[in-house]
């Protein structure tokens, strides 16, 4: 049997290897790192949105019993107008001057025992109070 020798056959066209920089998986921390924040504030918004819905709004309330007030008892629509608008006065410098005009016209309405309908100068009055309020 013949045995077959080895030959070194030199090799000189073979270069080392090199590092070859590889960024992805920073590049999925940061997708992941984003997409965390994007849904975490969404649920945030979603939380906010769900406690809020239901709270209760004085001024949204006085506002809609302001706007139904009935006029055919008008010492107690006064009252009403009263109470419910004092809610809306210190809004502003206008609403204050506003409430206080209408509160003016509606002295005559209160503390007696029988008074007449509202005149067309105190439902002006009351109407352009209840225009300036913003809820």
């Amino acid at each position: 049997m013949q045995t077959m020798q080895k030959t070194e056959i030199p090799l000189h066209d073979i270069k080392p290897l090199l590092e070859i920089q590889e960024y992805s998986l920073y590049y999925f921390i940061a997708i992941v790192v984003v997409a965390t924040v994007v849904i975490g504030g969404m649920l945030y918004l979603a939380y906010r949105w769900y406690i809020n819905r239901k709270k209760f709004n004085i001024r949204a309330e006085h506002y809609r019993l302001l706007r139904n007030v009935d006029y055919k008892n008008p010492k107690k629509a006064a009252y009403e107008i009263t109470h419910y608008g004092a809610t809306f006065k210190d809004d502003s410098e206008r609403h204050q001057r506003a409430y206080e005009n209408m509160l003016e016209h509606l002295e005559k309405y209160k503390y007696k025992k029988d008074v007449e309908d509202f005149d067309a100068d105190t439902i002006h009055y009351i109407e352009l109070f209840e225009g300036l309020i913003d809820v």
